[in-house]
């Protein structure tokens, strides 16, 4: 499974509670981009319009070897999900607080595939409990590494 891109600020901004995993609408020249690994889903995010979900602000760039028939770079794209998961997020998108949010883009038996997280956004001080206790375990793991060397 080749993962061509993830989205950094989706764990750091978010509590992500459920995972999905969705197909995606591409074109051609788009596949062939994304394969190549020029893809960004940092400052994408997922929406529902008419019981579809859609990724918003996704850049894909235009492939250098295709013809005249190209791509938009930043369009919506469909995702392809199950009737009943996609209930289930209109259900979870109507409380207040939760949004979808693309976590990485990889392959999957030749498809691409989306894995979108459906989180509920942090707080300042929720981002500063992370990161104590990232400095935590980075902490603890230097020190049982320099124990175990001596």
């Amino acid at each position: 499974m080749a993962i061509y891109s993830s989205n950094p600020n989706a764990n750091r901004n978010f509590h992500i509670e459920e995972k999905f995993e969705a197909g995606v609408v591409l074109s051609g020249s788009e596949v062939k981009s994304i394969k190549e690994g020029q893809l960004s889903i940092k400052e994408s995010y997922a929406i529902i319009r008419k019981g579809e979900v859609f990724v918003i602000n996704s850049y894909i760039p235009k492939y250098n070897n295709s013809s005249y028939f190209t791509h938009e770079e930043t369009r919506d794209r469909k995702l392809l999900l199950n009737k009943i998961e996609i209930r289930k997020l209109i259900g979870k998108t109507k409380i207040k607080g939760y949004t979808l949010v693309p976590i990485r883009v990889y392959s999957k038996k030749n498809l691409i595939k989306f894995e979108i997280g459906l989180g509920k956004g942090k707080k300042l001080y929720d981002k500063r409990v992370d990161l104590k206790k990232k400095d935590l375990k980075r902490e603890l793991r230097r020190e049982f590494k320099n124990k175990t060397s001596i």
